[in-house]
């Protein structure tokens, strides 16, 4: 429902204004025919009288900087908005409600909710938002500033009870995923905030851990799983090798081996192969001095 208010240039206003007292104070001793007490009499009638209509209009007068806006009201009836940085002048008798256009970061305090999985995290985020409609974020709610605010915050607490802290299992979307996490965060920032007239640009998580009274608890368990995987990989490389030396050896007819030796090669490799400390050679006496 915005729409453009009327306006004319301020600068011929101006003139205007100083033309008219110019005048009630010029034309009463101007006046033929009238003894000096009635001209000084009329300077005094008409000068008073030509400020006070010379201040109606200078009442319409207004200035718009850049990425501002003046929303006009007429006796409580919306005329319009000034959106053109300028020297303007509108209607007089009007009130001119200054609303600012420029883009704004707002962040979250580190609100402490639980996630999906029931563990309590601390979560903050910032949002970039401007004003797009100055009929809503003048007369929509009741300071559209903090509503974004408000909004802000209860949109990150919806967010973060909708997904974990991290996934656990594969295709499972997780807080630490930044991108897809703030691209739901936008757009229902913006289904939160269109009833004010806010446009919000980006969003984004600024702040993610688990709270204090879990976060050793956690953090072991990220350490127990790092250490699970990386033993998968390892045993999964390691069982690839006996593999390859087990074919190259049948391959090359390097040496002959019974079942019973393969299976004691295979253990033996695979203890070399998935040990934390270094293979120590072992020799067979009983073989030497037998």
């Amino acid at each position: 429902m915005v729409r453009n208010a009327s306006r004319v240039s301020g600068f011929p206003v101006v003139l205007l204004m100083v033309v008219l007292v110019a005048l009630g104070g010029a034309i009463p001793p101007m006046l033929t025919g009238l003894t000096v007490e009635e001209r000084v009499l009329g300077t005094i009638l008409v000068l008073p009288l030509a400020a006070i209509v010379a201040a109606v209009i200078g009442s319409g007068l207004t200035v718009v900087n850049p990425n501002e806006a003046r929303v006009i009201q007429f006796f409580g009836r919306y005329v319009g908005t000034i959106t053109e940085p300028g020297f303007h002048c509108t209607l007089p008798l009007t009130m001119k409600k200054k609303l600012s256009q420029r883009v704004h970061n707002f962040e979250t305090d580190r609100l402490k909710v639980s996630d999906a999985d029931g563990n309590p995290v601390e979560i903050a985020c910032v949002v970039v938002w401007r004003v797009t409609d100055t009929y809503k974020a003048s007369f929509g709610v009741a300071d559209h500033a903090d509503y974004v605010a408000v909004q802000s915050e209860a949109a990150v607490r919806h967010l973060a009870t909708s997904y974990p802290y991290d996934a656990h299992e594969s295709g499972r979307a997780s807080l630490r995923e930044g991108n897809v996490v703030s691209e739901e965060l936008t757009n229902e920032l913006r289904e939160r905030v269109t009833l004010a007239g806010v446009e919000v640009l980006e969003s984004r998580i600024t702040h993610l851990a688990y709270a204090p009274e879990i976060a050793h608890a956690m953090l072991a368990r990220q350490q127990a799983n790092a250490v699970v995987s990386a033993r998968f990989k390892i045993v999964e490389g390691a069982v690839g090798m006996v593999s390859n030396a087990l074919e190259r050896l049948r391959d090359e007819a390097v040496v002959e081996l019974d079942e019973e030796r393969k299976a004691q090669m295979v253990s033996n490799l695979l203890v070399v192969l998935c040990g934390d400390r270094s293979a120590q050679p072992v020799v067979n006496a009983g073989t030497l001095y037998g």
